[in-house]
Parts: structure tokens; sequence; C-alpha cells
């Protein structure tokens, strides 16, 4: 398992790195490195073969894993079905989850954890374009 390290903090922002992810291994959450206080984010890699040691059940919060890499089967109370690098699992509140990998590559996701039904406004619905003198 890598750590996470914070690279740079401001008063609005936080940039924090797992590292590459090529060659991760483990699992990383980095909501205290980041100073999140919506959602908790974490990276997870799973050798071939492996499955999460255990399945489990959210009372407030539903995950999104978006696999990076990798393919396997994942599961859900009793469906299970294939997920590939590129696949986005929503899961909700209340079910059983796990999720195994079946390539001969190791499958890395990311996993984000959010209270279900918290979602307002997004996209632009949230956003508003600015002014602002590009310094890049």
């Amino acid at each position: 398992m890598s750590d996470v390290k914070v690279l740079n903090k401001g008063e609005k922002f936080a940039h924090a790195s797992v590292g590459a992810l090529h060659g991760f291994e483990g699992k990383q959450f980095v909501k205290d490195a980041t100073g999140a206080t919506s959602c908790e984010i974490s990276f997870g890699t799973l050798p071939t073969g492996a499955a999460v040691p255990f399945f489990h059940s959210h009372k407030d919060n539903e995950e999104n894993y978006i696999i990076l890499s990798g393919a396997g089967k994942f599961q859900v109370d009793n469906q299970v079905f294939d997920v590939a690098e590129g696949s986005v699992v929503k899961v909700a509140t209340n079910c059983d989850r796990n999720i195994k990998c079946t390539s001969t590559e190791p499958m890395t996701y990311i996993c984000i954890q959010a209270k279900e039904g918290s979602l307002g406004g997004y996209t632009m619905t949230d956003a508003e374009i600015t002014q602002r003198e590009d310094l890049m």
C-alpha cells in the first residue's frame, strides 16, 4: 500500500497523490489528505483472482466504482456482472457489494462514496463561468 502524499494546500484547495497507478497495490483513502467534506475517494488494486475480502453495505452513502484497468466480476446482492476498464458502477445504500479481479493484469479502480440523494446542482447548474487572468 502506498501513502497519500499532500503535495500542495491552499485556503481553497488541497492537492494530494497516491503516486503512479501503474504498480499501485492495496487500498488507499484520500479524504484525510485532501480535507474533503463532501465525499470519500479511495484507490484500490486487486491482483489476479483476488476479491475484496468481505461484502459490505452502507447505511447513508452510495458508492461509485470507476474501473481504470483490468477486468472482473462485480456482485450487488445476488446479481453478478462483468466489469472492465471504463466501467462505472453506482451502488445504492443498504445492499451488499463486492468486486473480484478475473483478468491476468491487476484491476485498479477508484471508489467515490457520498451521501445518497445529496447531489443538488452539478455541472452548469452549479457552475458559473468566471473571468480570471490565465497564469498557466
